[in-house]
C-alpha cells in the first residue's frame, strides 16, 4: 500500500523549500508573529516547534545545531528569551489563526504566532 510522505511541497524544489521553512522560522522567532499562507504556516509551526524543543536544551551541543541553520542573533534570542518562556511546556509553541482569502489570489491566509 502507498504511504503519503509527510510534508507539503509548496510548489518548490527541496533546497528550496528549506531555506523558505528557515527564513518564516527565524522571522517567526524575530517578531514573534508572522501573517502567511495557510500551508506556509502549518509547515513552519512544526519546523519551528522542533527548534524551540532543542533550544529549551541549552547546551553547548544545542547551541550548535541551532547556529547550523540560524543566525547568532536568532540562535541567543531562541536560547535566552524564548526557550526559557516554555520551560515547563511539552508542547504546542505556536498557534495558528485563520484569516479570510487574500484579495489578489484567494489564497488563504493565516497568522502564526508563539503562545505566550
Amino acid at each position: 500500500m502507498k504511504k503519503r510522505k509527510k510534508g507539503r511541497k509548496l510548489k518548490r524544489k527541496s533546497d528550496q523549500r528549506k531555506a523558505l521553512l528557515k527564513s518564516l522560522a527565524r522571522e517567526l522567532f524575530l517578531k514573534e508573529k508572522i501573517k502567511t499562507t495557510e500551508a506556509k504556516a502549518k509547515e513552519v509551526s512544526g519546523f519551528a516547534e522542533k527548534q524551540i524543543t532543542k533550544a529549551k536544551e541549552n547546551n553547548l551541543s544545542a547551541r550548535r545545531l541551532l547556529a547550523k541553520k540560524f543566525s547568532a542573533r536568532v540562535v541567543k534570542k531562541l536560547v535566552n528569551e524564548i526557550a526559557p518562556k516554555y520551560k515547563e511546556r511539552k508542547g504546542g509553541y505556536t498557534r495558528i489563526i485563520k484569516l479570510g482569502p487574500r484579495r489578489s489570489d484567494a489564497a488563504r491566509m493565516a497568522i502564526i504566532e508563539l503562545v505566550k
